[in-house]
């Protein structure tokens, strides 16, 4: 049947965004999320690759933060401080998510603060059963979280394809990114410098780590680093972080229905980003619609970004638990950094996002050698390598 109506159950980036470009080519589209802009648990941070497929985000009057500083922290202390030569930009997910709705309802999307309970999917589309009753879309567009329970023809995530974050929005400011890592923790701790505060958290793997111990690591870093807490707002969420089958083999459509964002689980393994794949992913199904093409979509996701996700899914637990030259594989990244140039560089393309994991591994031998005579010349003479240089003086 054609499709002309389209309901899209979460207004969040990969909602926002897919909304937009289907009422900006002349679908109706109705948008229902029972919070709008909320301010939900995260860094906020949108990397250059981002900016540089939808500029907007960049352009435009909304507060955000440009960051170009960044340090890392291994779980042994060690510390490297570096520029990166693309700022990754920082927002509120409150304000980010108001420019998004904002377009879309500029667009032509009609935005209703509304709560979707269930779908069923019929031979004539999708019936959405709202507050206060229930509503008939051609086609609908899943984009309301890796919790959701409006799931059909798939099965929800397990433990292993989810991570718990908790964290704080302290009222205070700062202009560094910073990233600690800790001894066999499939995760990390961030610090990200907001408009008007820091978004501090953690995040660590559901099935290896408990709520317990994320607050103790949580509470060490806050008081290690002098991050003050009075004032200070709690947060905490569940969010994906999947494994390399579950990538290849979940269904992210079927007949007049399709899941985008983190519902789809688009997210970096390694890093957490999420932001660039939701707005991707909402963006490439608005693609497949507007081309008549729905089920071109799944299709479109592995050929765009799929395929990396499932590289980085694969090598994730080496990189938080493995071990390099005798020590912990993100140890020895903080020592790398902090001593040698070309690897400053590597690091810093793989935070703006114009690293592939595909081609990493061949980029980390070309350069080994490179790499560890710098630093070997770091040890020795400990001013060969300014730990301030950016990324592009490499």
């Amino acid at each position: 049947m054609e499709v002309r109506q389209i309901a899209i159950a979460g207004g969040g980036p990969s909602g926002a965004l897919c909304g937009e470009r289907l009422a900006r080519a002349g679908f109706e589209v109705t948008i229902y999320d029972e919070h709008l802009a909320w301010e939900k648990p995260c860094g906020g941070g949108l990397t250059h690759k981002a900016i540089l497929a939808y500029p907007f985000l960049l352009e435009n009057p909304y507060p955000k933060k440009l960051i170009s500083k960044i340090e890392l922290i291994s779980s042994a202390g060690h510390r490297a401080r570096f520029e990166i030569d693309h700022p990754i930009v920082i927002y509120s997910r409150a304000v980010l998510n108001g420019l998004l709705l904002e377009r879309a309802a500029a667009a032509g999307c009609s935005v209703i603060r509304s709560r979707v309970s269930g779908l069923q999917i019929g031979d004539d589309g999708v019936r959405f059963h709202i507050d206060g009753g229930i509503q008939q879309s051609d086609f609908a567009v899943i984009a309301s979280g890796a919790r959701n329970s409006l799931l059909p023809g798939t099965r929800p995530l397990a433990s292993d394809d989810m991570e718990m974050t908790m964290g704080y929005f302290v009222p205070s400011g700062g202009e560094t990114l910073r990233v600690k890592f800790l001894r066999r923790f499939e995760g990390y701790i961030w610090s990200f410098p907001r408009s008007d505060h820091l978004s501090v958290g953690i995040c660590g793997k559901l099935s290896s780590h408990t709520s317990q111990e994320l607050s103790h690591h949580l509470h060490e870093f806050l008081r290690e680093e002098g991050i003050p807490s009075d004032g200070a707002r709690f947060y905490s969420h569940v969010l994906p972080s999947p494994q390399a089958e579950t990538l290849r083999q979940r269904r992210i459509a079927g007949p007049h229905w399709a899941l985008a964002g983190d519902a789809a689980a688009v997210v970096d393994p390694i890093t957490g980003e999420g932001l660039y794949y939701a707005l991707r992913s909402g963006a490439l199904l608005a693609e497949a619609l507007i081309a008549g093409q729905p089920e071109s979509y799944p299709q479109r996701v592995r050929e765009d970004f799929s395929n990396e996700l499932e590289i980085a899914a694969t090598i994730a637990r080496q990189f938080y638990r493995g071990s390099f030259l005798g020590g912990a594989v993100a140890t020895r990244m903080t020592q790398f950094v902090q001593r040698s140039a070309a690897f400053r560089a590597l690091i810093g393309d793989v935070f703006s996002g114009a690293q592939q994991y595909s081609t990493l591994k061949a980029r980390l031998w070309a350069q080994l050698g490179v790499t560890l005579l710098e630093v070997f010349e770091g040890m020795i003479r400990p001013g060969a390598s300014l730990p301030h240089q950016t990324a592009g003086d490499a």
